[in-house]
């Protein structure tokens, strides 16, 4: 498979991975559309909603609370926008969400930068 999420689960591709556990990976954005945007994506390949079991779609939804938790905490994010497109709107065709912080007012860092800030303890 020439997936390119499934090759950054199996670690042939580097990422700045924020969450894992056995059933998911979160991870930042190469191309972010803000600081801190991250993508939600379980390790099972499943092409799209239509294709993903609902209890992996429950576990998704938790860790994305927890990741929003994290972004408010670390980040100070005044919002954040959910996205998940499907069929000709999605360009990789492994299912995945994207968490897309929104601030009053902020200028784009590093994905090193926001890394950093993200992995930083309390």
């Amino acid at each position: 498979m020439n997936c390119i999420f499934c090759k950054i689960i199996n670690n042939e591709i580097p990422s700045y991975k924020v969450y894992e556990d056995d059933l998911l990976l979160v991870f930042l954005d190469i191309n972010p559309k803000s600081n801190g945007h991250m993508l939600v994506v379980p390790k099972k390949h499943y092409v799209d909603i239509l294709d993903i079991d609902t209890a992996i779609l429950n576990h998704i939804h938790k860790v994305t609370i927890e990741m929003y938790k994290l972004l408010k905490d670390k980040l100070n994010i005044d919002g954040l926008t959910l996205v998940q497109n499907n069929g000709l709107g999605q360009d990789i065709k492994h299912y995945h969400i994207h968490l897309i912080p929104v601030y009053k007012d902020s200028k784009l860092l590093s994905i090193e930068e926001i890394y950093n800030k993200l992995k930083q303890s309390n």
